[in-house]
């Protein structure tokens, strides 16, 4: 019954619509923005994010790429969007954005690259970040996620720590949530983990919450991914 007339298909068109848009300072469109695969190329690149990208020397995910693409070719303050509050002004647009380029990937399956020592050192870090315990609780993410068969409540609990299977865990975000009619982004999801455990909320786009991604995107390898799917 709920993946019956999933909402974000509202935000996938909203997002094609922004990326083929002249927008921003330099009124230009995203259309020459590379998210792995070349300039422009949008199909496949979901399953293959986070990973190394050159220009910018780092790691990114999904949304710190498109933060380096909007400030770059439409001239946009990368910044200012990842200080502003979720679901407004353009973080409500990167929204939209996210749940197209993950649609144009649904039904393929995650293939984190690890060659660079880059992509492997995140790993490492989201790894250490995951077992991470402490707060009022003295909570990690491995507490609600490192083991199978868990549930809080009715909700069922992926283990994080290999792969849950297709459409699971990683694989399913970003999603709409039902609980509150909103589209969730990764990094989203990874906030209100932190909020549960009582840590400080990490910056968009920081380089914990990109860690984390690539320790559960590359634990997810051959995982198909249903982004963006429909959550409770």
């Amino acid at each position: 019954m709920l993946a019956d007339g999933n909402p974000a298909e509202l935000f996938e068109a909203k997002g094609e619509e922004l990326w083929k848009s002249k927008r921003g300072p330099k009124a230009a469109t995203l259309e020459q923005c590379n998210l792995g695969k070349g300039p422009g190329v949008v199909k496949g690149a979901f399953v293959e994010l986070p990973r190394w990208f050159a220009d910018t020397a780092k790691v990114q995910d999904l949304e710190s790429r498109l933060l380096t693409c909007m400030e770059n070719f439409q001239g946009f303050d990368a910044k200012a969007i990842a200080n502003t509050p979720f679901g407004k002004g353009e973080q409500a647009n990167m929204s939209a954005l996210v749940a197209w380029i993950s649609a144009e990937s649904k039904g393929m399956r995650f293939n984190l690259p690890q060659a660079h020592a880059q992509e492997q050192k995140n790993y490492e870090l989201g790894k250490r970040a995951f077992y991470y315990r402490g707060g009022s609780h003295d909570f990690s993410c491995a507490s609600c996620h490192g083991e199978s068969d868990k549930r809080i409540r009715m909700q069922d609990l992926p283990n994080l720590t290999g792969n849950p299977g297709d459409g699971v865990g990683f694989a399913a975000w970003p999603a709409y949530r039902l609980s509150n009619g909103q589209l969730w982004g990764m990094q989203q999801r990874l906030n209100d983990c932190f909020r549960q455990q009582r840590f400080p909320y990490p910056g968009f786009a920081s380089d914990v919450t990109i860690a984390l991604g690539v320790f559960m995107g590359v634990n997810a390898k051959g995982a198909e991914s249903v982004a963006p799917a429909l959550k409770r």
